[in-house]
């Protein structure tokens, strides 16, 4: 999987599962993800594409880094081979119990919250994919979640592991609009 697209799957699902529940705030969310693939495919290509970003000059990585901003998107900010997101999530999208997503292959189903746990499930058309995972809430304005799922690499089917926390970080979402919501 090129660096590229790595980048782009990482983003795409960390801004799917940004969680959401009724006692969480609105606003602007930063969600920090790491993912581990059975193959190690997943962490290679991650590390390539930071390896890429430290080797370019310095107006060319910060043009990229503000390109990427501009989309709510930060690489490592939480550590080696993390990807942040940003993600806007409005009041009716917390009363709803939504989970903002870029794709609209996606389906999700997420279990009523017990204490201050959640499960939640999804699965995707394009590429295939499919998983399921909890959600842990430390307050209204921080959470975690682990989450394993299945998908296609490179045409070969491939295990994932991923882990992200979620910090809330400002009632305003500024330039980050909110995003879609996948199907019920």
């Amino acid at each position: 999987m090129k660096p590229q697209r790595v980048l782009a799957a990482t983003a795409l699902i960390a801004a799917s599962f940004a969680a959401s529940a009724q006692s969480m705030k609105p606003g602007l969310w930063e969600v920090n993800t790491r993912m581990q693939a059975a193959s190690g495919q997943m962490q290679k290509d991650m590390a390539e594409a930071q390896r890429q970003m430290a080797s370019m000059p310095p107006e060319q990585r910060k043009m990229v880094q503000d390109m990427m901003a501009k989309q709510g998107v930060s690489m490592g900010k939480g550590g080696p081979g993390t990807m942040g997101v940003k993600v806007c999530m409005t009041k009716e999208m917390v009363e709803r119990n939504d989970m903002p997503s870029q794709r609209n292959d996606c389906k999700q189903i997420t279990a009523p919250r017990s204490g201050n746990t959640m499960k939640i499930s999804f699965t995707c058309t394009n590429p295939p994919s499919s998983g399921e995972g909890q959600i842990t809430f430390a307050s209204p304005e921080a959470y975690t979640m682990n989450m394993a799922m299945s998908t296609v690499v490179q045409g070969k089917p491939e295990k994932v592991n991923m882990d992200a926390s979620g910090k809330w970080l400002s009632a305003d979402c500024g330039a980050i609009k909110p995003r879609g919501v996948p199907k019920k």
